[in-house]
């Protein structure tokens, strides 16, 4: 899910294609609808209360993220296919692009800070320090996500100002003089460039992330082994509470791991967005997109009452 995924260039419109495009299309529906659901039932919520517990407050963050992150997606294909020939620097695919990098960065840090969060809260080591952040932790949310908006605006900045700077050497070259030296300059912005920028915005709120994760996983791992040997088995309240955390908690970390993979290897060149077995990735990682909203609202008591009340399912249902 990179900002040049949707550039000219795409494979040519074969029956694979085809196929594929239609694919990733029912899936980028699929994580539309549970990413709005979400955004839409947690921040009602807040805006009705004025109040909303800080796990929530990062859920209903990501959620809105990852559904702008979506429709900006959506938009780029579109345009793009309804205008292939355009030069991939116009003032039109820079906005979405400001857009893309804003959107995706902040669903990298608040994906991070919520990794953070549950490692904290959940997580049962008793260092001192690790002890002082679980007391801490649900009053610093508000400025953890303060800070994703700070950092996502300076990277997507950063970025622009790239972008912009292509567009203008565009400009001052004209197009008959951009098609014979045009791609050796873009090859320069993206080597010296966007490269190490990418590769700093983005391993930054992963390394955090990865950090919180092993950390959630290793202990809710242990206390599942306890749990499932101190007692009758799997069928024990306290050992699937375990399980289905883990469950969730191991889905969170490959969506996460597969998408951060998938911008790597995209700015890296390995997979080019113009051969198949490109999209062929990206539907993997559209799939993890699509579920993993869906297994948000499973683990959620609210969101899951709500989501049965709207299906006419009876309260003990949930």
């Amino acid at each position: 899910m990179n900002g040049d995924d949707m550039v000219p260039g795409l494979p040519l419109m074969d029956e694979r294609a085809i196929i594929l495009a239609i694919i990733l299309f029912l899936l980028c529906l699929v994580a539309l609808v549970g990413n709005g659901f979400i955004t839409a039932v947690l921040g009602m919520e807040w805006w009705l209360r004025r109040t909303l517990s800080p796990c929530d407050q990062l859920l209903v963050s990501l959620g809105a993220s990852r559904f702008c992150l979506q429709w900006v997606v959506v938009s780029k294909s579109t345009y793009v296919f309804l205008y292939p020939k355009a030069f991939p620097y116009n003032p039109v695919l820079q906005l979405l692009a400001f857009q893309w990098d804003f959107w995706n960065a902040a669903t990298l840090w608040v994906s991070s800070w919520l990794s953070v969060f549950y490692c904290v809260k959940i997580a049962t080591l008793t260092h001192p320090v690790f002890l002082r952040l679980k007391r801490k932790v649900p009053g610093l949310v508000p400025r953890m996500l303060l800070s994703s908006v700070g950092f996502s605006s300076l990277s997507t900045i950063l970025f622009c100002t790239g972008n912009h700077s292509i567009y203008q050497n565009y400009l001052r070259r004209g197009p008959q003089s951009w098609n014979l030296t045009g791609d050796a300059v873009r090859r320069t912005y993206e080597k010296f460039y966007f490269f190490p920028l990418k590769i700093v915005t983005w391993t930054l709120p992963t390394t955090v992330f990865l950090v919180g994760m092993v950390l959630l996983i290793t202990s809710l791992g242990r206390h599942a082994k306890k749990s499932f040997l101190s007692t009758s088995g799997s069928r024990d309240p306290r050992s699937q509470a375990h399980i289905k955390a883990l469950l969730a908690i191991t889905s969170f970390t490959i969506l996460f791991t597969s998408s951060f993979l998938s911008l790597m290897l995209n700015a890296a060149g390995v997979f080019p967005s113009q051969e198949f077995k490109y999209w062929v990735w990206q539907a993997g990682i559209y799939l993890c997109t699509a579920v993993h909203p869906i297994i948000l609202l499973m683990s959620n008591p609210r969101l899951r009452a709500v989501l049965a009340r709207g299906c006419f399912l009876p309260r003990g249902a949930s």
